[in-house]
């Protein structure tokens, strides 16, 4: 009617040209609202529609917590370039290392959740440091966002096989009664506090009833370097890692950390045979994160082409040679495992009496 009227009005008058301006119906002024406002919704979505469709438009890096040359750093080299060829971007590997893996760790954390920063976390970062350190700069829960799990490993104890030799010790049992008899004068190396390869040790020094001084490094490789130079005494480190320096003789292991031996060295036994400390576990894992708010979307695609690189014959075969067992698993399932790895690990933490500042 109001619109009827208007016209009416500008053909009785047509010179009055102030007649003409028509007062909007609130039906109208509704629907030109809403249209509005829809077209700006579509403007502000379609950038970050577009962004999650197109992603990666640039490279990806992913953080390893730890110095080149341990475990995690060679489990992420595995995956990055499987990670490069699937989404036709480069995937590269950024070593942050410090306080037990929270350093890196933190940097992811405090990243934006855009897919373009991922963590190759441990079960030290997101098991075992929450219970360790009296401060944390990240919580290993809500900051992050669980990707898949990329492998489980045992740990090994090794020492330097020359020095192994020249001190007469040739297993765990020779080890425990050295180390009882001469408390304080063994020097026992780690990739960092907190770390597993820490708590492993705690662990077997509190079972076993011994004494040995803890030297943590920043990751395996640079702890690996004095080993073999026989600058340590023992390690418990992750079995990838130290693989090449055992085959190669430079390290003796008398022992795997896990509940049973593993396929990589079958005669090698666990510590619960080796040292009759029952119930002796410790093994470790590695896994993909992403910063939290990171899109499902995006965090879909990357676990689905990890799943994809770890179900290669080729890199299935490498793990396995090295003693790890690939992962691939869904992030709801990395989630529970997470969860459950912290209240484990933080019993141990408990009984071992460790603690980091």
């Amino acid at each position: 009617m109001a619109e009827a009227l208007v016209l009416r009005q500008h053909l009785a008058f047509p010179h009055r040209p102030e007649q003409e301006t028509a007062v909007p119906s609130p039906l109208g002024f509704r629907r030109r609202a809403l249209i509005a406002a829809a077209a700006l919704a579509t403007l502000v979505a379609a950038p970050f529609a577009s962004a999650q469709g197109s992603w990666p438009t640039k490279p990806v890096r992913i953080v390893v917590p730890f110095a080149p040359g341990g475990t995690t750093d060679i489990l992420a080299r595995a995956i990055a370039p499987e990670l490069s060829k699937a989404f036709g971007q480069q995937f590269i590997v950024d070593n942050r290392a410090g306080a037990g893996g929270n350093v890196g760790a933190e940097a992811v954390a405090r990243a934006p959740g855009d897919g373009y920063t991922l963590l190759m976390g441990t079960v030290g970062t997101h098991g075992i440091n929450r219970a360790l350190y009296e401060k944390m700069p990240y919580d290993p829960i809500k900051d992050f966002v669980p990707i898949t799990l990329v492998a489980g490993v045992p740990n090994v104890m090794v020492m330097n096989a020359e020095k192994a030799k020249s001190m007469g010790i040739d297993n765990v049992r020779d080890f425990i009664r050295y180390a009882k008899a001469n408390p304080g004068k063994l020097n026992m190396a780690s990739s960092g506090n907190g770390t597993s390869i820490h708590l492993a040790g705690e662990l077997f020094k509190s079972m076993s009833g011994t004494y040995m001084v803890h030297f943590p490094y920043r990751g395996s490789g640079p702890a690996l370097l004095d080993m073999v130079a026989g600058n340590m005494d023992v390690m418990f480190d992750n079995l990838p890692s130290s693989m090449p320096q055992i085959k190669a003789g430079k390290l003796k292991a008398f022992a795997v950390t896990s509940g049973q031996r593993s396929s990589a060295l079958p005669d090698v036994p666990t510590v619960e045979e080796a040292g009759g400390l029952k119930g002796f576990e410790a093994s470790s894992w590695f896994g993909l994160l992403a910063p939290a708010g990171t899109p499902p979307e995006i965090v879909s695609r990357i676990q689905q082409e990890v799943a994809k690189a770890l179900n290669t014959p080729a890199i299935r075969e490498k793990l396995q040679a090295q003693g790890a067992i690939p992962g691939g698993n869904t992030p709801q399932e990395f989630a529970k495992h997470i969860e459950a790895e912290h209240k484990k690990w933080a019993e141990v933490v408990k009984t071992s009496g460790a603690k980091v500042d």
